[in-house]
C-alpha cells in the first residue's frame, strides 16, 4: 500500500511541475505575442482591436503600437480609416503616423483628400504632412540674387518672394520648389532685359510681377502660386559700357597689330632695296673697271688718238669744275669707287 502512494505522489509531482511549466510557458507567450497594453488601450480608446489582429502584427513583425496609435487618432478624429488600411500602408513602405496627421490636418481645414491620396503622395516620397499645412497656410519661397541686364546695358540685382500653397492635386508627379525659383529668375531677366532702360524696372518694380504671374509659372508644379512680391531691387555693374570699353580695346589691339604688319613689310622692303642697290653699285664698279681697258685697246689699236683722250680728260675736268661753282654737288650721287670715268 505505501509503495502505490508513493507511485501516486510522484505522478502527482510530476503532472504538478508539467503544469506549472504549461502555466510558465502561456504567460511568456502572452507577455511576448499578446500586447495586452495596446489592446487595452484601443479598447477603451473607442478603437476595438482584436486580440488576434495584435498577435498576427506581432508575429508579421509589423509596429503594432504605430499602427494602434495612428487607429485611435483617426477615430478620434472622425475618419473612417481602416486597421487594415494602415497595415499594408506601413508593410509598403509608409509613414501611417504622417498619413494619419496629414488627414486630420485636411478634414479640420474642410480640404478635400481621400486616403488613397494621402498614401500616394506619403509613397512618392514627398511629406504630406507638410504638404497639407503649406495648404492650409502659405509658404513664402525667397529666390536668390538673380541678375538681369536692361536694353542700355546696366545690370540689375532682383530678389523676390515668392507666395505659394499646395495644390493637393498635383502633389504626385508635381515639380518641386527649385522649379518655381528658375521659373521666376527666368521672368525676372526677361522682364528686365525687354526694358528699354534699367529706370523703367526702378520705377515700377510691379512690372516684374505682374510679368512673372501672367505666365502660369506654376503649370505642373506642386505649388500655386498666389503672389509674387519684389524685395529689393539693386543697380549693378554698367555692362553695356564694359563691352564697349573692351570692344574699343580689341580694335586697339588689332589696329596695333596690322601697323606693326606695315612697319615690317617697309622693314623688309627697304632691307630688300638696299640689297639692290648693293648689287647695282657692284655692277656699276666692275664695269668701271672696264673703261680704262677699252681705253688702253681703242689707243692700242688706233681707234682713239692721244690728243681725243687730253681733249676728254679736258672736257670732265670743265664738268667738274663748272659744278663745284655752281654748288652742284654730283660726288654725292656717284657711287663709291667712281674715278672719273
Amino acid at each position: 500500500m505505501g509503495n502505490i502512494l508513493l507511485k501516486l505522489s510522484g505522478g502527482a509531482i510530476a503532472g504538478i511541475v508539467i503544469a506549472s511549466l504549461l502555466v510558465v510557458l502561456a504567460i511568456v507567450f502572452i507577455f511576448v505575442f499578446v500586447p495586452l497594453r495596446l489592446w487595452f488601450r484601443a479598447l477603451v480608446s473607442g478603437a476595438h482591436v482584436s486580440m488576434l489582429r495584435l498577435i498576427g502584427m506581432r508575429v508579421r513583425k509589423v509596429n503594432a503600437r504605430a499602427i494602434v496609435d495612428s487607429y485611435i487618432s483617426a477615430k478620434k478624429a472622425g475618419l473612417k480609416i481602416g486597421i487594415d488600411d494602415l497595415e499594408t500602408h506601413l508593410l509598403a513602405g509608409g509613414d501611417v503616423l504622417k498619413v494619419v496627421r496629414a488627414m486630420i490636418s485636411a478634414h479640420s481645414a474642410n480640404i478635400d483628400m481621400s486616403l488613397q491620396t494621402a498614401q500616394a503622395i506619403d509613397l512618392a516620397g514627398r511629406d504630406v504632412y507638410s504638404a497639407v499645412q503649406v495648404s492650409v497656410i502659405p509658404k513664402v519661397i525667397e529666390t536668390p540674387a538673380i541678375s538681369a541686364i536692361a536694353k542700355d546695358g546696366i545690370e540689375l540685382i532682383v530678389r523676390a518672394k515668392v507666395t505659394v500653397k499646395s495644390n493637393m492635386h498635383r502633389q504626385i508627379g508635381g515639380a518641386d520648389e527649385e522649379t518655381i525659383i528658375a521659373r521666376v529668375g527666368e521672368g525676372i531677366v526677361t522682364t528686365v532685359g525687354s526694358a528699354d532702360t534699367h529706370t523703367i524696372v526702378l520705377e515700377n518694380p510691379d512690372l516684374i510681377s505682374s510679368t512673372v504671374i501672367s505666365k502660369g509659372l506654376d503649370t505642373g508644379t506642386a505649388y500655386e502660386i498666389l503672389s509674387i512680391d519684389i524685395a529689393d531691387v539693386d543697380v549693378g555693374r554698367n555692362v553695356g559700357a564694359q563691352l564697349r570699353i573692351d570692344s574699343a580695346e580689341a580694335d586697339k589691339r588689332i589696329a596695333q597689330a596690322k601697323a606693326e604688319e606695315r612697319r615690317s613689310m617697309a622693314l623688309a622692303l627697304e632691307q630688300e632695296m638696299k640689297a639692290k642697290t648693293i648689287e647695282m653699285q657692284a655692277t656699276v664698279i666692275k664695269e668701271q673697271a672696264e673703261i680704262p681697258k677699252a681705253i688702253s685697246k681703242a689707243l692700242e689699236k688706233g681707234n682713239l688718238g692721244i690728243m681725243d683722250y687730253y681733249n676728254m680728260e679736258n672736257l670732265q675736268a670743265d664738268t667738274q669744275m663748272r659744278n663745284h661753282l655752281g654748288g652742284k654737288k654730283d660726288d654725292k650721287n656717284k657711287p663709291d669707287g667712281y674715278n672719273g670715268y
